[in-house]
């Protein structure tokens, strides 16, 4: 086996990156990548420059590692910019690292794209030899995987990387009817406020249109492009992604991409863009002009679990953080992220931080449990395959 090196997507073939990759996480696929790269929402002037390993044997491809070469922390959703504020004090720089995630997406997934039946381990560790030996040539500090699925992060750990916890809220498909069939699970108070919520959108003459990805128009993506831009700007910062990211999306795998539009007075006023995986619903962005009562959960959460339980996914994963999401019925999860540091010194202390670090993270989760709103005895454990990690 052999380790090779491309800068770019064009560098690959969509056909033969996809045969890796599948369709069922949908941030992994060739067209999503891509569309980050042509789009310029990711390339060397906004930091994000491609630098994804291919693992072949005998001119066979045998794996891929996405890969990217960072400049700072931002659009990672795992933070470590106190890391990077320890080396600038000790006159080391943390800047520039490797970081093997999806761009501006904290989604868990697959980071190490594998043929069935290639050696995890072996691949894994042909792939850290190789980035030991450029990040000592490079100067590269440090490389990152962000939320890989709790399967592959065994084989990370077995390596010998820094595993780092966090938490997330999702919902778990129980297989319900409909929502009506859902809010029995809940208690009274919650049930209700999730049932005044849902009418008080109506009550404001807001109407709620879902639209699969083949029936956007052009018009629909760009009003959601412009409340996408508005919950950046909000917040006097600008948006991650360019229009012609979105555009290109459209184009490209319009079957994983639905659109939640909120109208008022034949105004759009609202949206909501999710992913849809084999299994799994995810909630990715979200705008509005003005505030109205309840229309961000309607929007972003209730259309979801209705889109879920129609379809029969198993879970929605609605992104980062959210504890407002807990009442109702979002579950705290964990999530991972592996970390190897070149430096021996700073290898030792990041891996004892996030030992300790780890404490309260599980605290955290199981405090964060103890709010769920579901009747006694209808909730259920977190499943095996989300909880499964590290020892």
């Amino acid at each position: 086996m052999e380790v090779k090196q491309i800068h770019s997507l064009t560098q690959i073939d969509a056909e033969n990156w996809n045969r890796l990759a599948g369709i069922d996480y949908p941030f992994l696929r060739h067209e999503f990548l891509a569309a980050l790269e042509h789009s310029g929402s990711v390339c060397a002037k906004t930091g994000w420059q491609a630098r994804h390993l291919l693992v072949e044997a005998q001119s066979e491809l045998l794996a891929i590692l996405p890969l990217y070469e960072k400049q700072h922390s931002w659009g990672e959703y795992v933070f470590d910019q106190a890391w990077a504020d320890a080396y600038r004090q000790h006159g080391l720089d943390y800047y520039p690292k490797w970081l093997t995630a999806v761009p501006f997406t904290p989604c868990q997934g697959p980071r190490l794209l594998l043929k069935p039946g290639a050696d995890t381990t072996e691949v894994m560790r042909l792939l850290l030899d190789f980035i030991r030996q450029a990040a000592a040539e490079k100067a590269i500090s440090s490389w990152h995987c962000m939320f890989p699925d709790p399967a592959q992060l065994a084989h990370l750990e077995a390596l010998g990387l820094s595993v780092r916890s966090g938490v997330q809220f999702q919902w778990f498909n129980r297989g319900y009817s409909d929502f009506a069939d859902y809010l029995q699970t809940l208690s009274a108070g919650k049930r209700k406020m999730i049932k005044r919520e849902r009418r008080r959108v109506t009550e404001q003459g807001i109407k709620m249109l879902r639209i699969p990805g083949r029936e956007i128009s052009e018009p629909q993506w760009q009003a959601f492009y412009r409340f996408y831009s508005l919950t950046y700007l909000k917040r006097h910062s600008q948006p991650y992604l360019t229009p012609a990211f979105f555009q290109q999306l459209g184009a490209a795998m319009p079957e994983q991409c639905l659109l939640i539009l909120a109208v008022k007075d034949q105004t759009y006023v609202g949206a909501a863009l999710s992913f849809v995986g084999t299994d799994c619903l995810y909630g990715r962005y979200w705008g509005c002009y003005e505030e109205y009562n309840a229309l961000h959960f309607e929007a972003c959460y209730y259309q979801g679990l209705d889109y879920c339980i129609e379809h029969g996914l198993r879970r929605f994963d609605s992104g980062a953080q959210g504890e407002h999401k807990i009442s109702r019925g979002f579950e705290p999860i964990t999530t991972y992220s592996a970390h190897w540091m070149k430096h021996p010194g700073f290898a030792e202390a990041v891996a004892d931080f996030v030992k300790r670090e780890q404490v309260g993270v599980d605290q955290y989760r199981q405090a964060a449990a103890a709010y769920l709103p579901f009747k006694q005895g209808l909730q259920e454990s977190e499943p095996d395959k989300l909880k499964s990690g590290p020892t």
